[in-house]
């Protein structure tokens, strides 16, 4: 079992920056791929970024491409998420993932979940 928390989420302006945490319970962690979901009101949740769990491959989101970049540092069980260039419609309750489907985009494809740190982008 591994319990996630999300840190660092917050208002800023847009074409302001953020960077969120997910920091992993377990060693385990060094174990799993780790993704970046969102949920925007009304919406389903979306795929954002995902991560392998050598570090050594990525995958985005179009939508994010350019301007997000997921790292992750596993001696100390944490997860990064680096949002620059942020546009009033990244504004979501962002949500990390553990799982074991490598470069996974689906939530089906995590077997854990954080519960939510939510961003918001002033226009």
């Amino acid at each position: 079992q591994v319990q996630l928390v999300e840190s660092g989420g917050g208002l800023v302006q847009a074409a302001g920056s953020l960077r969120l945490s997910c920091a992993a319970s377990e060693r385990t962690f060094s174990t799993y791929d780790m993704g970046w979901f969102r949920q925007a009101p009304g919406k389903e949740r979306e795929f954002v970024a995902t991560i392998t769990w050598s570090g050594t491959s990525t995958s985005y989101a179009d939508s994010v491409k350019g301007r997000f970049t997921i790292s992750r540092n596993n001696a100390k069980k944490t997860g990064y998420l680096q949002m620059n260039s942020l546009k009033p419609e990244d504004t979501a309750v962002y949500y990390c993932a553990a799982g074991l489907t490598r470069n996974g985009r689906s939530r089906t494809e995590y077997n854990y979940w954080g519960q939510g740190t939510q961003v918001t982008v002033s226009s």
